[in-house]
């Protein structure tokens, strides 16, 4: 199977060490959302019962990059995206399995427009990790670019 057959799912999961690590699950991946699941496992719990920061924060960032792959993967003949930094609020104890919900902060067609003009544009992910409750748990916002290539 090559890159261009692969889910985006498969995709990450053969490429980031850590998305097959943790088991995390895809549950929606288009260029307007993406949803992922952290299975609940003993392995990766903290101090207080729930998974560890690193855990969450790894969830996090890896719906921001399915959303990246989902948005722009037809830029990848000419640009690398690439996480520039990253915000991280932990609001309540998470426990059980958790979801993060990726949305993109601005429109494709203006970051690709920016990406046609020879610059390098950036542009936000928010990130919502919520129990299976229902209540979020954290957040995180993205700043993703795409790097032109040289």
């Amino acid at each position: 199977m090559t890159a261009d057959q692969m889910s985006v799912g498969e995709l990450l999961a053969a490429t980031v060490p850590m998305v097959a690590t943790l088991g995390l699950e895809f549950l929606e991946t288009t260029a307007e959302r993406a949803v992922l699941r952290l299975p609940d496992r003993p392995d990766y719990h903290n101090h207080v019962g729930g998974p560890h920061a690193g855990a969450m924060f790894t969830l996090a960032e890896s719906a921001s990059g399915a959303l990246v792959l989902a948005a722009f993967g037809d830029q990848l003949q000419r640009a690398v995206p690439l996480p520039v930094k990253a915000e991280t609020s932990y609001k309540k104890i998470a426990k059980g399995v958790l979801t993060a919900t990726a949305t993109l902060g601005r429109p494709v067609a203006d970051v690709v427009a920016e990406l046609d003009a020879g610059e390098r544009p950036e542009f936000p992910v928010a990130v919502t990790l919520t129990r299976e409750d229902g209540a979020v748990t954290g957040d995180m916002t993205v700043v993703w670019t795409l790097r032109p290539n040289s």
